[in-house]
């Protein structure tokens, strides 16, 4: 019945590793839980000041559409247009100087195609009566709950003027078009 004291000390000191175990699984447990609840994306996101900065300058490309675009418009769309891949579509088909015949007829949705057809005497995909001597895309924002991306279009005039309208692209248009365009006033 009666114990030495090194067999009671002994005997206290395992009873405490006992109870810092379980303080560290208890520990490991809440931080394993709390990671679980943090997105994936938030894991690998770069950080520092630079970061956001470099992911936002546009990496300047040519956009192509793909091959066969005019007979994938019944193509549901599995994801959703970027703003870099906004911004390339927009600069080809702005390009310098306004959309050519082609691009207008299979790039611009049914809406902005029945917005021309009730204002015949001026364009309203650059909002002028003429054609500009330059054209540049601004930034893109995208809005994925409100399902649309939009930048500042601006168009350079031969009397020096320029004009600032926003054009409008669906994230999940395919393919990728026009939808709408909302003049300066």
């Amino acid at each position: 019945m009666f114990r030495s004291a090194s067999t009671a000390s002994t005997t206290v000191r395992r009873g405490r590793s006992r109870c810092r175990g379980a303080g560290v699984l208890a520990l490991c447990a809440s931080g394993a839980a709390v990671l679980a609840l943090v997105a994936p994306s938030a894991w690998a996101a770069p950080s520092g000041p630079g970061a956001q900065a470099a992911s936002a300058r546009p990496t300047p490309q040519v956009y192509e559409p793909p091959a066969g675009t005019q007979a994938d418009s019944g193509h549901t769309a599995e994801r959703r247009h970027t703003g870099p891949e906004i911004h390339r579509f927009l600069a080809w088909f702005y390009g310098t100087h306004g959309p050519d015949r082609r691009q207008r007829e299979h790039f611009v949705s049914d809406l902005l195609k029945r917005k021309q057809a009730r204002h015949p005497d001026r364009d309203v995909i650059l909002c002028a009566q003429n054609t500009p001597r330059n054209i540049e895309v601004g930034p893109v924002t995208t809005a994925q709950s409100a399902g649309f991306g939009w930048a500042p279009v601006t168009a350079y005039w031969a009397d020096g003027t320029a004009s600032t309208s926003t054009a409008y692209v669906a994230l999940d248009s395919h393919p990728i078009e026009l939808h709408d365009v909302v003049c300066a006033q």
